[in-house]
Formats: structure tokens, sequence, C-alpha cells
């Protein structure tokens, strides 16, 4: 019966919203090919683990979509305390890559707590301002908020993740505006931002922290070292022309001048190997993936919803702004993957259930309305 009920509930499902991102995750499979072919003795792993994290993503997507949202809400300050817990276990006992020590190595694969903190806080504030809608102009409200999202922010750039830290403090900016807090509040916490930032330049960021946030003020300064990366991103985007040169057949992806090609510059790659018609098709799916996202606003029959559903939007938003940014040369290279695109299993894996939540969302709230 219960079963039964659910495949009814399927009606509702949005499978437009499913499509586009099906397909941005195809558009992702066929660029990490094409660069794992590139080599003398083409490597697979990381495209058959990326298929492995889609199938577990999806699987999980329609299984979340499944329950009632709202335990997610009940359950919302336990999630938070997990994931503190992990944040914190991570810079003792996490594994190094690149001078960040933020991923668990666990069976052969890289686990990212970072990534779970982002699930964790969009649930966390979305439960936390939704009960204390009567109470959101309070000094108090805010300070409590912003010392839960502060807590993750620390721990990430402990790590140090300058980038992934940015991405959850504008989260909770954003959900803290879209809950309707003292603009004077939000304004404050900007200049203390800035304070931070500067202490964190003297005393947090790493060397090649300080060389990227450089080089996008002066790429030409050192184009052979610090500002490779952005100038070769720059050149593949710009190669691509109309149609692409061919997916395998890209000068710049192939002989390996794009850097981190499977992560950070994918849409480089895709860029150049499909043209202007590959980017054309990603922007217009991701188009299509916020349209259902403010459709999906508009049926929220309660504030948990509503603000869950902000606040995914923002996250997406916020990082294919900034991956995109990165690869055509004017956001400076934070390490923001492109979502649904970039390889990375922790990342998939949770914006999948992310969009699960939200088709949970959409099918409960249009059941509500029949």
């Amino acid at each position: 019966m219960l079963f039964k009920r659910y495949f009814a509930g399927l009606k509702n499902f949005d499978w437009i919203l499913f499509g586009a991102i099906f397909l941005l995750i195809c558009f992702g499979l066929a660029a990490l090919y094409s660069v794992a072919i590139s080599s003398e003795q083409p490597n697979f792993v990381n495209f058959k683990k990326q298929i492995i994290f889609a199938i577990i993503g999806l699987i999980l997507l329609f299984a979340v979509s499944f329950f009632d949202y709202r335990i997610w809400q009940d359950y919302g300050y336990l999630i938070y305390g997990a994931v503190a817990l992990l944040l914190l276990a991570v810079l003792f006992f996490g594994k190094t890559v690149g001078g960040t020590t933020g991923w668990f190595m666990i069976f052969g694969f890289n686990f990212q707590p970072v990534e779970l903190a982002k699930l964790a806080l969009i649930i966390f504030l979305a439960w936390f301002f939704s009960t204390r809608a009567n109470l959101i102009k309070d000094l108090k409200v805010f300070v409590q908020s912003a010392a839960a999202a502060g807590l993750f922010f620390i721990l990430v750039i402990l790590q140090p993740d300058f980038g992934s830290a940015m991405v959850l403090f504008m989260l909770w900016l954003a959900i803290a505006a879209f809950s309707g807090v003292n603009k004077k509040y939000l304004l404050i916490s900007g200049l203390i931002l800035i304070i931070l930032s500067i202490f964190a330049w003297f005393f947090l960021f790493q060397p090649y922290q300080k060389d990227r946030i450089s080089t996008f003020f002066n790429p030409q300064a050192d184009p052979y070292d610090r500002g490779y990366h952005v100038r070769q991103a720059v050149t593949a985007v710009g190669a691509g022309g109309l149609f692409g040169r061919g997916l395998g057949f890209g000068s710049q992806s192939q002989l390996k001048f794009i850097p981190a090609s499977q992560t950070d510059f994918i849409f480089a790659v895709i860029a150049e190997e499909l043209g202007f018609l590959g980017v054309g098709l990603v922007l217009f799916f991701w188009s299509l993936v916020f349209c259902r996202l403010i459709m999906a606003v508009r049926l929220a029959r309660d504030n948990f919803a509503l603000l869950f559903i902000l606040a995914v939007s923002a996250l997406f938003f916020c990082q294919v702004m900034i991956n995109i940014g990165m690869n055509i040369g004017i956001v400076p290279v934070t390490g923001i993957s492109l979502p649904f695109l970039s390889y990375g299993g922790s990342f998939l894996i949770t914006s999948l259930v992310l969009i699960g939540i939200t088709e949970s969302m959409i099918i409960r709230n249009q059941n509500s309305r029949a």
C-alpha cells in the first residue's frame, strides 16, 4: 500500500527538473571520458567511479523523494551536530590533498565532509528560521544562526578550504536574507567578513591560495607559473568556436594544458570540445533547473520547504557562477566544482540528495493542493 501510494505520487514528480539534471550528468561523463582517453594508456578509473557515484546518487534521489520531507525538519539539529563532528574529525584524521586536509579515505574512495556540511547547513537553517518566524527580526535569532553557520565556516577554514567556506557563508547569508532578518545585521556581517578575510590573508591562507587571488587581479604578472591555469582555461574556452573541436580532439584538454580538467576546469573542456553549442546546452539545462526550482518555491506550503528550496537554488547558482567565472578568468580560482558535471562523488551524491528532498516537497505540496 505504501509503495502504491508512492508510485501514485510520482505523477507529481518533476520529471523536467530530473531530466535536466540527468542530462547535465551525461555532459559531465562525456567530458570525463574525453579527458580519460587523452593519455597514452587511457585511464578510465575516475570515469567509472563517477558512473558509480551517479548511480548511487540517483538511487538516493528517488529513495529520498519517497519520504515525507518533514522528517528532515524534525532531525535537522541532529544532522547538524553529526556533520560538525565529521568536520572536526577530518582535521585530525583526514587525508591532505593539495594542501587541504579535508578528505576521508574509505574503501579506496575519497569522502569530503564539507559537501555534507552544505546539506546539513541548509536543513538546519531552514528548520531554524522556519520555527522562529515571529522572532525573525530579533538580534538573538540572527546571532544564533550566524553562530551555527560560523562553526562550520571556521572548521572548514582550518582545513584550509577557503572556497568551500565562502560557499557556506553565502548559503547562510542567502537563507538569512530570504527569511527576512534585519538588513542592518546583514550589512554588519558583511563588514565582519571583510575583517576576517584580511585576518585570514595574513594568518591562515597558504601561499598557493594567496597566489590564486594575486593571479586573478594580475594574471600576466607570472603567466607561466601562477597565471598558467587561468590562461590555459581561457584559451580552451575561446578555441571551441561554434561547434567545438570534437569530443576527444581538444588540443588544450588532450595535451594536458588544462589543469584540473576533471574538476575545477571541466567547463573549459566542454567549451573547447563541444563549442558554443555544447556550452549553450549546458547553460540551457541549468536555466531549466533554476526555472523548475523557482516553480517549486511557488508551490511551497510551509516556511521550511520555502527556505530549503531557495537555499538549494542559491547553492547551485553560487557554485555555477563561481566555477564558470573561474574558467573564463573573471573570478579567482577557488577549487569550486561545477555541480553535476565535475568529477567528485561527495558533491554529486549530496547534490542529488538535495534534489531528492526538493522532489519530495514538490510531490507533497502538489498533493496538498489537490
